[in-house]
């Protein structure tokens, strides 16, 4: 997609006139970069067929990879899929928060097709922070993938949207580095064993407690994904990586990501405490 057009960066602040300007853009089929707890999305109406196609044009996404729909609550959620009383329950202790859930799509919903790519299923979440406050504003749920060309490092940060789409989106609401720096934790609920399809922002053990009892992982590569984040490649930095490397094995001309004892001088520790967290919200900044 050819850079066409100034792109305007408004700072996340009461003062700042960024709801007016992200909802003008919105009403207009148009997409904002926009900061969630998680990591930045690029935010268009999930019921505009003009702007879910904006978001994959944008992004340069393939249109058999579908979006997570962000609703300002459950009863804005229940609108569009078919809620089970594990999925209350889970969004009851999670939302608003990082947990999304793949739920079956509701009959007759205004979405527009190309969120869930075709599909008879929706992945659907309540984000806190701006998404929120634009969804209620708006009264439609927004979709919202990372602010990234599809398959690049997600963006924590205003800058990095800047980097991957500065003169392609006409706004960008800086709200400084995101809290959590990964993506949401994604669980399927549409058997009766949730399966987590992501692993993200939330623990897997604290999904659990909420469920009580285990929580099935996804060990397929699935060809045609119900959910973001399943294709083989995805989130990818531009140059290779090895994973699971000590400090004596990292070769010249290599950056080396430490993590607590596992450290090298001169390199980057993602967390010198060993603190999951802190690595986590490093990380993709970090890799760019």
């Amino acid at each position: 997609m050819r850079r066409c057009m100034r792109t305007d960066i408004i700072n996340y602040a009461p003062d700042s006139n960024w709801e007016n300007a992200a909802l003008r853009v919105l009403r207009s089929g148009g997409v904002v970069g926009v900061p969630t707890e998680t990591v930045y999305g690029l935010a268009g109406d999930a019921t505009n067929a003009t702007s879910v196609s904006a978001i994959y044009a944008v992004k340069g996404r393939p249109s058999h990879n579908p979006l997570i729909v962000h609703a300002a609550d459950q009863t804005m959620a229940e609108r569009y899929a078919a809620f089970s009383p594990l999925a209350h329950r889970l969004a009851d202790a999670f939302w608003p928060g990082p947990l999304t859930l793949v739920l079956p799509l509701a009959e007759n919903t205004p979405l527009a097709p190309a969120v869930t790519a075709g599909g008879n299923s929706l992945a659907v979440r309540c984000p806190t922070g701006p998404l929120n406050a634009l969804a209620s504003a708006l009264g439609n749920p927004l979709a919202a993938p990372s602010a990234n060309r599809s398959g690049h490092v997600s963006s924590t940060t205003a800058q990095h949207v800047i980097d991957d789409l500065d003169g392609l989106i006409p706004l960008i609401i800086d709200g400084g580095p995101t809290a959590h720096g990964l993506e949401s934790s994604i669980v399927d609920v549409r058997g009766d064993i949730p399966v987590l399809l992501r692993p993200g922002a939330i623990e897997h053990d604290a999904i659990e407690r909420v469920i009580g009892g285990p929580l099935s992982m996804k060990d397929d590569v699935r060809t045609m994904p119900v959910a973001p984040g399943l294709l083989a490649s995805h989130y990818a930095p531009s140059v290779p990586v090895r994973l699971n490397v000590l400090p004596d094995d990292v070769r010249p001309g290599e950056a080396y990501l430490g993590f607590g004892k596992h450290a090298l001088p001169g390199h980057v520790n993602l967390s010198a405490n060993g603190d999951l967290k802190e690595a986590a919200a490093k990380l993709y900044a970090t890799l760019r």
